[in-house]
């Protein structure tokens, strides 16, 4: 007897790395995520971007000495999710606007800019994710 089953017509399309929590980490993040966006026929832009924002506050905000950072991409239909694991769950971010002189400080802002959607998830502790889905 066979049954019969909904088939998937889109095609889910995943991609994860774990990376130091470094800025080597960091561009290393941007710089893979541009070579599996193009192998996927995806546009690059702004998706590499959201993926160095939210890869160096991992590495910077979300840093603790000998934990590393993770990355995961995915496409359901017509969407991309980034989301960056880091181990500072006690440390949630949120957007601010910097001084005029700052040099830093504008990250999530240009996230919140460029992305669709974005927001936070807690995780097992120590963890969270910074997530961002961007329409195509």
């Amino acid at each position: 007897m066979k049954q019969n089953s909904p088939e998937l017509r889109t095609p889910i399309r995943n991609f994860s790395l774990q990376l130091s929590a470094t800025p080597r980490g960091a561009r290393l993040a941007r710089l893979l995520t541009t070579e599996q966006l193009r192998s996927w026929g995806l546009p690059l832009d702004p998706a590499r971007q959201v993926v160095a924002e939210l890869s160096v506050n991992a590495a910077t905000h979300g840093r603790i000495p000998g934990r590393d950072f993770r990355l995961l991409l995915y496409v359901v239909a017509a969407t991309l999710r980034i989301e960056v694991t880091d181990t500072r769950g006690d440390r949630l971010p949120s957007p601010q606007l910097p001084g005029p002189d700052t040099e830093s400080g504008r990250g999530l802002l240009l996230v919140d800019a460029l992305a669709d959607r974005w927001g936070v998830t807690p995780g097992l502790s120590p963890r969270k994710t910074v997530w961002a889905e961007l329409d195509f």
